[in-house]
């Protein structure tokens, strides 16, 4: 039976930096993948779905300028968004091929190994390797499980990936629909009514149990990602109950109902469920490694990435945490330091930067002012509109917002921040950082940063905090907000 260090089962993004960090260590890995290295970051995931908005938005902004000339609109094949995605997703395979095909030689003494096949535990040291009918043993001293998620379904609705379709075979449609409805609401919802709004191809409808989109947001972000959404010619269904959802025909007919008892029946082409998603754990044989869930049974239990059994990890999508690329490769890194290099101090979860990828983008950092409010945590905001900031007016893109969460206190901390607007995610590190060390916002507040550039709207917050902005908001009050929060209660601060 052949050994390894460290038994890595799944390749996306958080199992490969899991192998990539032990082989730091100097350590022998092994790499189980039963389908494709990448998973979901690559694959009907984050760099699919981003090409795909990342387009959109260049088509989107082509007609924003050309349509106000009176010029027809510019519309974009789907066989040229297919080539497009085809070759990003290609770029992206071909590195982790070639990575993988050198680690694996002499120069770099082998210490990755590669296996293709689904992967089993038969006890907490041994893992059965499937794959093509053939089967093997393999022995690892340490155990990293990563074999992440896939979109939920309704046990209702009888997905097909051509008519109804999830995340998994969205991208592979022959072409535009010519009408699509969105179950649900969230973050992966609103980004696909953003994609098919922007190319202007589709009929867009979201379907909302809720009285607002993204309900887990400040109620400011929700409404201006709603305002552009309908903008765009996306009817959102709020405070809707899907009632039925059925193929008829070679179409999608769905019914909704609502609080009021009205009941309404609409006709689209195709359908997409955006429900969340859960974990791949079926086939996993975490009974046979004694592997314990967690106490809702749905996701694998751990404490810090370590399991219930002392040489087993979970990590990513498994462990049922925030369901991000960047943070399964966090837990992922962070699990092989704590099994070989010693690793003390705990993973926070409380700096984890995100971003949405809607209309316009929206970064966040942190908690946000309803958080704060059912935390029941007293804190001052401070909000500047994108039309202040210099870069912004120079792109011509000055819808957005930046807002800054602090303590209400001398000392002010932040607690979280929010950017709404062009580039929001290129400024959400640097407070993310702040937030990790825990250091005042004075730290902000004189750094010299490059002119003209987004990030300056967080200077230009800290500084209202301080008393000492540029723009006053008792002369820009429609721009300009500064507030305390305590018991739900918002009173303006005194500012010059």
């Amino acid at each position: 039976m052949e050994k390894f260090d460290l038994v890595v089962i799944g390749g996306g993004p958080a199992g490969y930096a899991g192998a990539m960090r032990a082989i730091d260590f100097g350590k022998r890995v092994c790499l189980i993948e039963k389908d494709k290295v990448g998973g979901a970051g690559v694959y009907n995931g984050a760099l699919s779905s981003k090409t795909l908005w990342e387009l959109s938005n260049r088509v989107a902004d082509i007609n924003e300028m050309i349509v106000s000339k009176g010029r027809s609109k510019f519309e974009l094949d789907w066989e040229d968004v297919k080539k497009n995605l085809a070759e990003a997703v290609f770029e992206r395979k071909f590195q982790y091929s070639a990575h993988i095909k050198l680690l694996q030689t002499e120069t770099m003494n082998k210490l990755l190994h590669y296996e293709r096949g689904h992967g089993k535990l038969t006890s907490k040291n041994e893992v059965q390797i499937t794959h093509e009918g053939e089967s093997k043993t393999i022995w690892g001293e340490k155990i990293v499980l990563s074999t992440g998620s896939r979109p939920r379904n309704l046990p209702e609705i009888e997905v097909d990936e051509e008519t109804i379709l999830t995340s998994d075979g969205i991208d592979n449609i022959k072409d535009y629909p010519k009408s699509l409805v969105i179950v649900g609401a969230g973050v992966i919802g609103c980004e696909y009514a953003t994609i098919f709004s922007n190319f202007g191809k589709t009929k867009v409808y979201i379907i909302d149990r809720q009285e607002r989109i993204l309900p887990f947001e400040d109620e400011d972000i929700s409404k201006l990602i709603s305002k552009n959404l309908t903008d765009h010619g996306v009817v959102i269904h709020s405070n809707a109950k899907l009632e039925r959802l059925q193929k008829i025909d070679g179409e999608v007919e769905y019914e909704l109902s609502y609080p009021d008892g009205t009941h309404q029946v609409i006709r689209v082409e195709k359908a997409l469920l955006s429900i969340g998603r859960i974990p791949n754990i079926e086939g996993l044989g975490l009974e046979n490694a004694g592997v314990e869930m967690s106490k809702r049974g749905v996701h694998i239990g751990d404490d810090d990435t370590l399991t219930s059994v002392p040489n087993i990890y979970a990590v990513g999508d498994v462990s049922g945490r925030i369901a991000l690329v960047n943070m399964g490769e966090l837990e992922a890194r962070h699990a092989v330091e704590k099994a070989f290099g010693n690793e003390a101090e705990r993973l926070n979860y409380d700096n984890i930067c995100t971003i949405m990828f809607l209309n316009p983008e929206v970064a966040s950092v942190g908690l946000n002012e309803q958080q704060c409010v059912e935390k029941n945590i007293p804190v001052k905001v401070v909000k500047i509109d994108y039309s202040l900031i210099t870069r912004a007016i120079a792109m011509r893109k000055t819808q957005g917002f930046f807002k800054i969460i602090v303590t209400n206190d001398k000392e002010m901390r932040i607690l979280g921040m929010r950017v709404v607007g062009a580039h929001a995610s290129t400024a959400i590190q640097a407070v993310g950082l702040l937030i990790k060390l825990n250091m005042p916002i004075e730290v902000l507040s004189e750094l010299i940063h490059p002119h003209p550039s987004i990030v300056e709207g967080i200077q230009e917050c800290v500084r209202m905090l301080l008393n000492r902005s540029i723009f006053k908001s008792s002369v820009f009050k429609d721009k300009l907000a500064c507030y305390s929060l305590v018991d739900g209660v918002k009173t303006p601060l005194e500012r010059l």
